[in-house]
């Protein structure tokens, strides 16, 4: 159990406070539970690739976080200078706006932009900040992900009014289909809160409480 989940974890700090002694705590957590990535800033996106080489920890960084209202234009800029400092991989988060003004064009737009730039270089997980949609607006969100070429959707940032739910991974894996990945992220606290999401259909997890998911305990907080 604890190797097959430690697999599929994103090991996150995405707080603004965050020091590099706790990155550097972050990465070396990552190296010993062999987690899937860290998940940090794109500020911190270069020392964490350093810490990591040859680890097999792929390094992971958000764009367009925590709102998602940067333009396209911004966020293919983020991805391409986060790729050159050493990201494996991008969590960007969609123009959330755009999906409630069924403004489907712009929405399209912007996730293809962070796809297009990553494309070759890095996986693309498109967050959809599921606790602000509705479930049409989820079931668009993911339709609109995979048409612009994202590698996973993903629920939620971890800093709005909620996180994952079993419930939504299951309407994002049902909506998404058994090729592209499905991220949950938000709320995911012990070895159970992983479990669930993992049985909805979940392939990775986004959550600062990997240790103590690994070791059975339950953390105060997920990011």
């Amino acid at each position: 159990m604890v190797h097959n989940v430690a697999g599929l974890i994103d090991h996150t700090l995405l707080k603004a406070d965050a020091t590099k002694q706790q990155i550097k705590t972050l990465c070396e957590e990552a190296r010993e539970y062999k987690f899937a990535s860290v998940c940090v800033n794109p500020t911190w996106v270069s020392y964490a690739a350093d810490l990591l080489k040859g680890s097999g920890v792929k390094v992971c960084t958000v764009i367009g976080f925590p709102l998602g209202a940067n333009t396209p234009e911004t966020k293919a800029f983020e991805t391409r200078n986060a790729i050159e400092n050493g990201a494996d991989e991008v969590d960007m988060v969609i123009n959330i706006g755009a999906i409630k003004d069924k403004d489907d064009e712009l929405v399209e737009r912007d996730i293809r932009a962070v796809a297009e730039a990553a494309k070759g270089k890095a996986l693309t997980k498109v967050i959809i900040e599921t606790s602000l949609l509705t479930e049409e607006e989820k079931v668009r969100a993911c339709k609109l992900s995979v048409k612009a070429g994202s590698d996973y959707v993903k629920t939620s940032t971890g800093f709005s009014t909620g996180g994952a739910t079993a419930e939504d991974v299951v309407l994002m894996r049902k909506t998404v289909g058994p090729h592209i990945g499905v991220k949950a992220s938000g709320g995911v606290r012990n070895t159970e809160d992983a479990q669930r999401v993992i049985e909805a259909g979940a392939t990775r997890i986004g959550a600062s409480a990997g240790v103590s998911i690994v070791k059975g305990l339950t953390a105060e907080s997920d990011y």
